[in-house]
């Protein structure tokens, strides 16, 4: 691509991304603030119902106290308990929250109520707040699950206190009942969306009411959800986003624990119904978006097409000087590399050891080369097939290659399965410990031969380290040849071992 075409492309692209970007960006902050806001709503919204059912229940708790102070100062034997209707009826009529009052002895047997009817059958024994009265001296005021009231048949919530006789014992409770539907209403004069919620708990976990109502939720146990199990245990109030395992919509949780009373109010307010405003800006601020893209992606398109056209002359020459230099390259990689294995091949071996020659003569330096044979490789082929035998091959020139470990040094594949090391600049001691380390690591490689003695495939080396000089006779001869008998020697002697070259007269290293 001619630079004036990828700079018109860039432009365009960069263009397109950082107005998308922005608009992303501004997006998204609208987004998170639109959150932010009904956290923040939500959480004090918490805390006006927190204090709503604060004031409520206080109130009632008060007039409980007074009722169970007369009742005990009178005496649970008293006739004038049972006088205390019109009492009871003036308190129950100044608390708009409460469904009636009522006392009874401790059978659980209706002494007197706020109604003023006699109820010769009415009896509680059986209710769980009055069991728990009888057997537990606590004088706290008890707040219990949602029941239906026995004499109004209304969803009432339970508040009672014990009376005692002046010993001590147990003579009965002063119970006050809340009708549900006072704080269903009050719930309904909050605006919590489509799907938002307002609740009511116990902190065992119990939900007394909810808003949307549903009769079917009433007293339904949640104190294995994330609210009791974790939530109120951190903290007695905060905000949390959840997945109500009510209805699957997921909403932020705000809760408020009261702290006189086991009560949690909590507000959930859907997430679909806070982003409601953002998503309609969103559409249409997106449409208004996209088309501004799409002129600028047009217009870009076009200039792009005028400059492309121009250059296709320059494009055109530039790929096909390419492609040849790519092809020259490839040829020139593959005339000096072996295709099985990747090591250099012949060919360039000779060249590279004809300069290193000239390169030692010069400097005076010694020269060294490592020849390697794979042992028994005929039986391994003949056992294993020809395509292990050439993995094997390759594994171990993989393992020569990495035996360079400087410019100089190069690896070759000399024929078949032999193989050397070119060591420019090594004499005869680095030469040998060279031998024995490449021989050494190829038995690490733990290649399975079952036709070799040692079980796995070894080599047998010979080295050889000459110290050039302009008159010396060609490397190729004397380098390789000894190194070649050396190589000969290791074999008859066994084999997986290193034997080093006979130097030739007035030439050891």
């Amino acid at each position: 691509m001619h630079p004036v075409s990828r700079r018109a492309k860039l432009f365009v692209v960069l263009a397109c991304a950082a107005i998308t970007v922005l608009y992303a960006w501004q997006s998204w902050n609208a987004r998170r603030s639109d959150l932010d806001n009904a956290r923040i709503a939500s959480g004090n919204m918490a805390k006006a119902l927190a204090q709503h059912a604060n004031d409520t229940f206080q109130g009632i708790d008060g007039l409980l106290l007074n009722v169970v102070d007369r009742a005990t100062m009178l005496g649970m034997g008293s006739p004038l308990v049972t006088e205390m209707a019109p009492l009871l009826r003036r308190l129950s009529e100044e608390m708009p929250a409460l469904d009636g009052l009522l006392v009874s002895d401790e059978t659980g047997r209706w002494i007197v109520n706020s109604s003023g009817d006699a109820h010769p059958q009415g009896n509680n024994s059986d209710r769980a707040y009055f069991i728990y009265h009888r057997d537990h001296d606590e004088p706290s005021v008890l707040i219990g699950a949602v029941l239906r009231s026995r004499s109004t048949n209304h969803w009432v919530i339970p508040v009672s206190r014990r009376i005692n006789h002046r010993d001590g014992s147990f003579a009965g409770i002063a119970l006050a009942t809340i009708e549900l539907d006072y704080f269903t209403r009050f719930y309904r004069t909050f605006d919590v969306g489509l799907n938002g919620a307002i609740g009511l708990l116990l902190r065992n976990g119990t939900l007394l009411t909810r808003q949307p109502f549903d009769e079917q939720l009433i007293n339904r146990d949640f104190s294995d959800s994330l609210l009791f199990r974790q939530l109120l245990q951190a903290a007695p109030n905060g905000v949390h986003t959840y997945k109500s395992r009510i209805d699957g919509v997921r909403r932020m949780l705000s809760y408020q624990a009261l702290d006189k009373y086991p009560l949690v109010a909590m507000v959930a307010l859907s997430e679909d119904d806070a982003l409601d405003d953002w998503h309609r800006e969103i559409m249409v601020y997106s449409l208004g978006v996209l088309l501004l893209l799409f002129i600028i992606a047009t217009f870009g398109r076009h200039l792009i097409g005028q400059i492309e056209l121009r250059m296709k002359a320059e494009r055109k020459a530039v790929a096909a000087k390419n492609e040849l230099q790519e092809l020259n390259r490839t040829l020139e990689m593959l005339a000096h590399q072996d295709g099985l294995t990747g090591l250099a091949n012949r060919r360039h071996f000779d060249d590279t050891l004809a300069k290193e020659y000239r390169r030692a003569a010069r400097g005076g330096g010694p020269l060294s080369l490592v020849l390697i044979d794979v042992d028994f490789f005929k039986q391994y082929n003949d056992i294993y097939g020809h395509q292990a035998g050439d993995e094997c091959l390759r594994r171990v020139g993989k393992m020569l290659k990495e035996m360079e470990r400087r410019p100089g040094d190069l690896a070759v594949r000399y024929g078949g399965e032999e193989m050397l090391l070119l060591l420019p600049n090594t004499d005869e001691t680095g030469a040998a410990q060279m031998a024995e380390r490449i021989r050494a690591g190829i038995q690490a490689l733990n290649i399975a031969h079952s036709a070799n003695p040692a079980g796995v495939v070894t080599v047998s080396a010979g080295y050889n380290s000459i110290l050039p000089d302009r008159q010396h006779v060609p490397p190729i001869e004397e380098l390789v040849g000894q190194a070649d008998a050396a190589l000969y020697e290791a074999k008859r002697g066994g084999r997986n071992q290193v034997r080093p070259a006979r130097q030739l007269p007035g030439h050891e290293a």
